[in-house]
């Protein structure tokens, strides 16, 4: 078995449960679109990854969907708030065996198989590996142990985070990777061409 392993965090594609931030300007049934949109980008990047490969579902797990049942083993996010379903989520492939996790959400356009490769690469090397987001998040994170601190205290959600983050880790090896940014407003795609379809509609 391979000592890497990758953990997605996925919501269940439902109208008016996803992207909620962006549904506030392009509407619920567009956001939706959108965010099924960036799920298969993410297959894309991932699935040729060799590395053991975890999806986690917000609500339940989906038997028949993008998600390879082949490529992805399939859980359940369990926790009250996003630092206590990752955490958790580590926790579960540490206890598995694991020596190199990785998670990632699935609204990243800008990730690519490369990336990853990377990124895993480099957490060899390294204690930790973070891949700031523009917001001032995280679009990655990666650990070779627990570090239970990095999911306490945090105002998820908001600039602090990745700074937060990081002053957890200032005394270990952390590897910084490029900054990219993930989707959450409109702002964040109105000039990406490969959003322009679904956003027809909209009036500046």
């Amino acid at each position: 078995m391979s000592k890497n392993l990758l953990l997605i965090l996925t919501r269940n594609p439902e109208l008016g449960k996803c992207k909620t931030r962006l549904a506030a300007k392009v509407g619920n049934r567009t956001a939706l679109d959108i965010y099924k949109f960036l799920l298969d980008k993410t297959v894309s990047f991932t699935k040729d990854l060799k590395v053991e490969k975890w999806v986690y579902y917000s609500e339940e797990i989906w038997k028949d969907d993008i998600w390879d049942n082949k490529v992805y083993q399939k859980k359940l996010q369990s926790g009250s708030d996003l630092g206590a379903r990752m955490m958790n989520a580590f926790k579960e492939g540490f206890q598995a065996g694991f020596e190199h996790i990785i998670i990632i959400g699935s609204d990243m356009f800008h990730l690519n198989q490369s990336d990853m490769e990377e990124a895993f690469s480099q957490l060899k090397d390294h204690n930790f590996v973070v891949g700031p987001a523009e917001d001032g998040g995280y679009y990655l994170l990666g650990m070779k142990s627990l570090k239970k601190e990095l999911f306490q205290n945090k105002d998820w959600g908001t600039n602090t985070v990745l700074g937060d983050t990081l002053s957890d880790i200032k005394n270990e090896k952390v590897s910084l990777l490029s900054e990219k940014n993930d989707v959450d407003h409109y702002e964040d795609i109105k000039d990406i061409e490969a959003f322009a379809p679904f956003l027809k509609h909209i009036k500046e």
